[in-house]
């Protein structure tokens, strides 16, 4: 179930989710949306591009201790508007590309540009 991230940030990397129709990328079930976020640390600056179903980050933090998926949580948190904790890294938390699940009614927000 939920687990504490590493770094102590308020977003959870989680190993399942209650709901199985909540495992469809890109889909919104029960007010919970999962979207692919492949994720460039140690960037020179933050910013991010989106198409819908795809988020792509950069992200200034390193890949150590955690610090990096803290970033995306709390880049994707700010991005839809919810607050960190509920914004979850499903799957790939030691890899690239992740899967992130946010807990948000209404869908999600314009694609970024």
């Amino acid at each position: 179930m939920a687990a504490p991230h590493p770094s102590g940030h308020s977003g959870a990397v989680v190993d399942d989710v209650s709901h199985p129709a909540a495992r469809c990328g890109g889909r919104t079930v029960s007010g919970r949306t999962r979207l692919t976020v492949p994720v460039h640390a140690r960037a020179r600056t933050e910013r991010f591009e989106g198409d819908g179903s795809t988020l792509e980050l950069w992200v200034r933090e390193p890949p150590a201790d955690g610090r990096a998926n803290a970033a995306v949580v709390r880049a994707v948190a700010r991005w839809t508007g919810v607050a960190p904790s509920r914004v979850a890294i499903v799957s790939g938390a030691a890899g690239r590309h992740k899967l992130v699940e946010i807990e948000r009614e209404g869908g999600l927000p314009p694609p970024a540009v």
